[in-house]
């Protein structure tokens, strides 16, 4: 089974990192929960997720050029699976080109044999890093 989460974690940050929005949001249950430190408080759908990425596009042109995932470890328990990774990520915005280095937990829930769905995405600064970006 460490297979199956490893391959729908790369369908996840494979979508993010090619700009497939539909096929990102689709990686998610419609009730995950998501904490990023770049907001100020927990997104309690994918709805919710949806609706700051698109105004993050409107009000910046944000973009994801690229994503590169390292450091990758699964964990299984039962019917849940947490996933945990590096990430190195070059989005696009009015402001011009940046890279990050962060961390992140994605947490897998088992729909059926083989297919694994993300109910929850907690995303932090890399140690090491500040929250500076590269430019």
């Amino acid at each position: 089974m460490n297979d199956e989460v490893l391959q729908a974690a790369d369908a996840v940050v494979a979508a993010f990192g090619e700009g497939r929005l539909d096929d990102y949001f689709a990686a998610f249950a419609p009730d995950a929960t998501f904490v990023f430190h770049t907001t100020s408080e927990r997104l309690n759908s994918t709805a919710e997720y949806r609706a700051l990425w698109d105004r993050w596009v409107a009000e910046d042109g944000f973009r994801v050029l690229a994503c590169v995932s390292t450091d990758r470890l699964v964990q299984l328990l039962g019917e849940t699976a947490v996933f945990t990774h590096l990430v190195k990520t070059t989005v696009s915005t009015t402001a011009g080109e940046e890279t990050t280095h962060e961390r992140e937990t994605i947490v897998f829930r088992r729909q059926t044999p083989g297919h694994w769905l993300a109910v929850h995405e907690h995303l932090s600064a890399a140690p090491g890093t500040s929250m500076e970006t590269e430019r």
